[in-house]
């Protein structure tokens, strides 16, 4: 597609000039005539001497390319060149940051600095600034007269939700990243790897170290799919006899933004393998579904209503469709959200805000997980990842309850070791269409 095969040269322009809007409204509504935006500070590590893996402001990164420069700065003014007050300080222990390079280069004005010390100096009176960032302490001591004031926050981030094309194309590119990752991490997986050797294999295939990856990757082997969010690699190899499954949730980042990418994968042909492929065929459909105007909690729903006739399908439940919808029986296999924003963080800001006031509509009462119930509109990009899981603590419930009757346990038994099944993809809405950019991405390789 042109939009997101354009060249970011081309693209920056216009992202920038949208950027300079937004936060000079948003200074506005802060009584301010500017804005500066600190990159973060590094933090300490509790009764150490090192430091935790730096993570830059997102509203630092918005703005240009560059995501591992602590202490600096941006400071924004109507009628002006953006400045870039890029911390160089000399020193022997760690790398200084070298001149920024790259096409963004010339809409700036780069200056170095050695200490934050010397902000102040190129700052002036900052009493008509408004202050971005976690370093609120040092906004205070040099006198800002507003700091995250709430209007200029909310005005912010509701408009973060509207990606521009220069935006898109970068998380297009994420994706492209990611998916090697993961052709290389199925290989790993179908050779019999352990979860510690197959997460590594995929950090070299996007030629990432772990904190430049948006989020840490979820590998998980059998059971341990059923864990949401599996926090661990295991480093024993699984015999070809007692492998059955993979879920692998892992990213890649692009110019500070994210791609997220779920897969899982059946060791083997039979039981498992059709219930991922039909899982498969619902989450393509449940795209199809999205139109514009349409709100994101309504679809979620019918996505419960598509699982749930999945669970009849396949026979692992008896019950009538409306009446797993009913009860909530659903949720036993689906327990999180169908997905949420993504892009200059994982699970981008504003998924409940509904203006740019504030106002907020939050998960409903049924589905509480869920992330995101904005209406959907284009310049958007979310994640779709449905599942299916087999979460033990869940289903003892339902075993317990009132509609144990209903579910086929012979058939639950035979899918536990599998753990369950999650697919995600990452979808940008532009012209009215939901456009695929993991399947697109997916189609080069």
């Amino acid at each position: 597609m042109t939009l997101i095969a354009a060249d970011l040269a081309n693209l920056y322009p216009a992202h920038l000039a949208s950027l300079q809007q937004h936060y000079l409204d948003a200074a506005m509504l802060a009584g301010a005539a500017g804005v500066v935006i600190a990159a973060g500070a590094l933090q300490p590590c509790f009764l150490d001497d090192s430091h935790y893996p730096f993570v830059v402001n997102p509203h630092f990164k918005a703005w240009l390319p560059i995501t591992e420069v602590p202490d600096s700065f941006l400071l924004i003014r109507a009628g002006k060149t953006p400045c870039l007050l890029l911390n160089q300080p000399e020193d022997y222990w760690h790398q200084t940051p070298a001149d920024p390079q790259g096409f963004w280069v010339e809409h700036w004005q780069v200056q170095s600095i050695q200490s934050t010390a010397e902000v102040r100096r190129h700052l002036g009176d900052a009493r008509d600034l408004l202050f971005i960032g976690e370093q609120t302490q040092l906004a205070t001591e040099w006198g800002f007269g507003a700091i995250n004031t709430p209007a200029a926050m909310h005005l912010l981030h509701f408009e973060r939700a509207y990606k521009s094309a220069y935006e898109i194309a970068c998380i297009y590119r994420a994706n492209q990243t990611a998916v090697r990752g993961h052709r290389v991490a199925e290989t790993a997986f179908r050779q019999g790897w352990s979860e510690f050797e197959i997460a590594h294999h995929y950090l070299g295939a996007i030629k990432h170290r772990e904190q430049q990856a948006p989020y840490g990757a979820i590998v998980a082997l059998n059971e341990h799919c059923a864990v949401l969010h599996y926090q661990f690699y295991t480093q024993q190899r699984l015999a070809a006899a007692g492998l059955h499954s993979m879920l692998i949730d892992a990213g890649a980042s692009f110019q500070g933004y994210a791609a997220d990418i779920t897969r899982t994968y059946a060791y083997r042909a039979g039981l498992f393998q059709d219930l991922v492929h039909h899982m498969d065929q619902q989450h393509l459909a449940i795209i199809d579904d999205i139109q514009t105007g349409m709100n994101y909690a309504d679809l979620h729903a019918q996505m419960h209503r598509r699982l749930a006739q999945l669970l009849r399908d396949t026979g692992l439940v008896t019950m009538a469709v409306d009446d797993m919808l009913a009860t909530n029986l659903t949720f036993t296999f689906l327990p999180h959200g169908l997905g949420h924003f993504l892009g200059l963080q994982t699970h981008d800001v504003a998924g409940f805000q509904q203006s740019r006031q504030g106002e907020e509509r939050p998960a409903p009462a049924k589905y509480p997980a869920l992330r995101l119930t904005r209406d959907i509109e284009n310049q958007q990009v979310f994640t779709i990842e449905p599942g299916l899981y087999f979460i033990p603590i869940l289903l003892a419930k339902l075993r317990q309850g009132p509609h144990q009757a209903s579910v086929n346990w012979a058939l639950v038994e035979q899918l536990l070791p599998c753990g369950g099944i999650r697919i995600e993809d990452n979808i940008a809405m532009l012209d009215g269409a939901a456009v695929n950019l993991t399947r697109l991405a997916m189609a080069e390789l």
